[in-house]
């Protein structure tokens, strides 16, 4: 793990504007090696879905084992610790009660001159499709950030998708996450495959009509090839953040708030910013 300790006041203007550039994720060149998995998955369904998750995944599994049982997600549940289910329960109230906030009035009209009425009426999707990445971490956050708002905006089919592990399971935190929010439909598939199957559907997995979650390069170029066939939201690039301090916070608190970006991968650019040489300081001996 590289960690860059920089002065500003030493570097040139090029030097400065270097820092600053955005991770290219390359899209012209990745988009071409999306499209024949895209086509495939639409060709041969579910039998694709099992041959790129062997081959990505190192996992074996039959188009049976996509589906991960209530009971498997009951267990998930179960296992995780106190502190981590604590967490994710104040999480889900929190971005419950933040989107109810957000939520249109499902009808608003105005008479716009003597009995001529306009206005707008809101409805939910029928379903969307979230994508939840795994390769680096556990992320049942994007779970909850993604999931929530669809279930309070009454969104009747929402559909998880998740990489497995080489043995065929998905991560445990988020199956528990998803649980507690009421997504019963989550499927152990991940990469471009996933998004193919969400977008036109597979023997096993119904498409859907919105497609929502970040993921790796090649998962954004997926929706970004999609996106003339199903709403695929905004592109989810590489994780972004700044933290700009004095010297009155504790480092641990800085440290964690980097590593929430940096976590997502080596794309991920996180800074801290400060004149307390002193915090720049311990923060990097506490990162590692």
């Amino acid at each position: 793990m590289k960690i860059n300790y920089v002065e500003l006041a030493k570097l040139d203007d090029l030097q400065r504007k270097k820092l600053t550039e955005r991770p290219n994720v390359g899209l012209r060149d990745l988009i071409p090696r999306v499209v024949p998995i895209i086509e495939d998955v639409k060709s041969r369904g579910d039998i694709a879905l099992s041959d790129y998750t062997l081959k990505f995944d190192g996992a074996l599994m039959s188009p049976s084992d996509f589906r991960i049982p209530r009971k498997t997600m009951e267990t998930a549940l179960d296992k995780i610790s106190p502190d981590l289910r604590n967490a994710i329960e104040k999480s889900i109230d929190n971005i419950t009660r933040f989107h109810d906030f957000q939520k249109e009035p499902e009808i608003r009209e105005i008479e716009i001159m003597p009995g001529v009425m306009a206005g707008e009426k809101t409805i939910p999707l029928n379903s969307v499709g979230i994508y939840v990445p795994r390769g680096k971490g556990s992320f049942p956050s994007m779970m909850m950030m993604a999931a929530v708002p669809a279930k309070v905006a009454g969104v009747k089919r929402i559909v998880a998708v998740s990489p497995p592990d080489k043995f065929g399971k998905a991560d445990e935190a988020t199956m528990a996450a998803a649980l507690m929010i009421g997504v019963h439909e989550f499927y152990a598939v991940g990469g471009v495959q996933a998004i193919a199957a969400l977008a036109c559907g597979t023997q096993t997995i119904r498409a859907v009509d919105k497609i929502v979650g970040p993921g790796s390069g090649y998962v954004l170029a997926a929706k970004q090839w999609l996106a003339a066939e199903i709403d695929t939201g905004l592109p989810a690039g590489p994780s972004e953040a700044i933290i700009l301090t004095d010297g009155s916070v504790d480092a641990i608190t800085a440290a964690t708030d980097l590593l929430i970006e940096a976590e997502h991968g080596p794309d991920s650019s996180a800074y801290l910013v400060t004149p307390d040489s002193d915090l720049a300081k311990e923060a990097l001996k506490i990162i590692p």
